[in-house]
C-alpha cells in the first residue's frame, strides 16, 4: 500500500501497530512485527529498568527497522524507565495512564516521537496540546485498561480524527484486515492491534492464557473494576470474585484488597487460569490459533487489500 502519515511519521511499510500489551509484549515480538513492515512495541509496564534496558538492546539487535516502547506514566519508576529509553536511543515512545503533559514535551526535546493513548476527543486534545505527534484512539472493546466512557471505536474514531490535527490510531475490536479498513474508513490513519497479538508466538503470553484466548468466544470478556481502573478481563474465578464483590457495593478499598499484588502476571504471564487477572479483548472470539507473528502481519495486511478491492467493486 501507499505511504500515509502514519508510515511517514514511524517509517514503516504498514500502518499496523502492535500493542505494548502488559506482560505479553517482549522485544521477540516487537522485532518480529517491525521486521514484517508493522511498528512493533515493548511493552515496559512489567519490566523493571534493567528488564527494560536488556529489552530495548536484543530488539535493536534482531532488527533493523524502527520500533517503540510504550510506557505506563503512573508507574513507580517511570523516571528511570525514560532515562534508560533516552541512553539507549529510544526513538518513538507510546505513553498511557498519565497525563501527556508531564513528560511529552521532555521527550521531544530528546528527539522523541510521542504517542499518546487516549479513550475520548477530549484527552485526544490534550494529549495535542501537550505536543504529541500522534493519538491512539483507544475505543471500549478493547483489552486490558479502558476509558471510563464505555465508548465504542466506532463512535470514538470520528470524534477524534475531527477534533484534532494530528495522525489517529484506532485500537479496540481491531484483529483482522476487514476491521482494520473499517477503522481507516473512519478516518483513522492506521491501527493499534493487540490481542491478536497475545496469541503469536513470540508474545510473552503463558500458554496457558494463548490457549484460553483461542478458546473465548462471545461475550466471555467483560469490562469490570470500574471503581478502580476500568479493565476488560476473561471471565474465571478472579473474575468472579470481582462481580460477587461490585453487585454487594464493596468500596474501593475492599476491591484493591481482592485485585491484590502481581493478578495479572499470576495470570497472564505464569498460567494461573483461574487465580490470576485475564486481560484480552472482545475481538478474542475470533482468534482460533496460533501463529508467529510475521504471519499474522501478512494475513492481516492481505486481508485489507482484499477487502478494499471488494470495496472498489461495489456500486449504487
Amino acid at each position: 500500500m501507499s505511504q500515509n502519515k502514519i508510515t511517514k511519521l514511524f517509517n514503516i511499510q504498514y500502518p499496523l501497530i502492535q500493542a505494548g500489551m502488559l506482560w505479553c509484549a517482549p522485544w521477540e515480538l516487537a522485532s518480529a512485527v517491525s521486521n514484517a513492515g508493522g511498528l512493533g512495541i515493548i511493552g515496559s509496564a512489567s519490566m523493571h529498568p534493567d528488564v527494560l534496558r536488556t529489552h530495548i538492546q536484543k530488539c535493536k539487535k534482531a532488527t533493523q527497522n524502527p520500533f517503540a516502547v510504550n510506557i505506563a506514566l503512573l508507574y513507580p519508576e517511570i523516571e528511570k524507565l525514560i532515562e534508560i529509553m533516552i541512553e539507549e536511543g529510544v526513538g518513538i515512545i507510546f505513553s498511557s495512564a498519565g497525563n501527556p503533559k508531564t513528560f511529552t514535551p521532555f521527550l521531544k526535546s530528546h528527539g522523541i516521537k510521542v504517542v499518546h493513548v487516549t479513550s475520548s476527543a477530549k484527552f485526544a486534545l490534550k494529549a495535542e496540546d501537550a505536543g504529541a505527534d500522534a493519538v491512539v484512539a483507544e475505543g471500549f472493546e478493547a483489552g486490558g485498561h479502558n476509558g471510563r466512557e464505555e465508548t465504542t471505536t466506532m463512535c470514538l474514531v470520528p470524534l477524534v480524527k475531527n477534533a484534532v490535527k494530528i495522525p489517529v490510531i484506532a485500537a479496540g475490536g481491531i484483529g483482522s484486515g476487514r476491521s482494520m479498513l473499517a477503522a481507516m474508513a473512519l478516518g483513522a490513519d492506521g491501527v493499534q492491534i493487540g490481542s491478536r497479538f497475545v496469541t503469536s508466538e513470540e508474545s510473552s503470553a503463558h500458554s496457558n492464557f494463548k490457549n484460553k484466548v483461542i478458546d473465548s468466544k462471545e461475550g466471555d470478556t467483560i469490562l469490570t473494576l470500574k471503581k478502580l481502573t476500568p479493565v476488560r478481563l476473561l471471565k474465571n474465578n478472579f473474575f468472579e470474585m470481582v462481580k460477587a464483590a461490585e453487585e454487594n457495593c464493596a468500596t474501593v478499598d475492599e476491591l484493591k484488597a481482592i485485585l491484590g499484588n502481581k493478578r495479572a502476571k499470576r495470570g497472564m504471564f505464569e498460567g494461573n487460569m483461574e487465580e490470576g487477572e485475564l486481560e484480552i479483548g472482545q475481538v478474542s472470539a475470533q482468534f482460533k490459533d496460533i501463529k508467529p507473528a510475521s504471519e499474522i502481519v501478512k494475513e492481516i495486511m492481505n486481508e485489507f487489500e482484499e477487502a478494499r478491492m471488494e470495496l472498489t467493486k461495489i456500486k449504487f
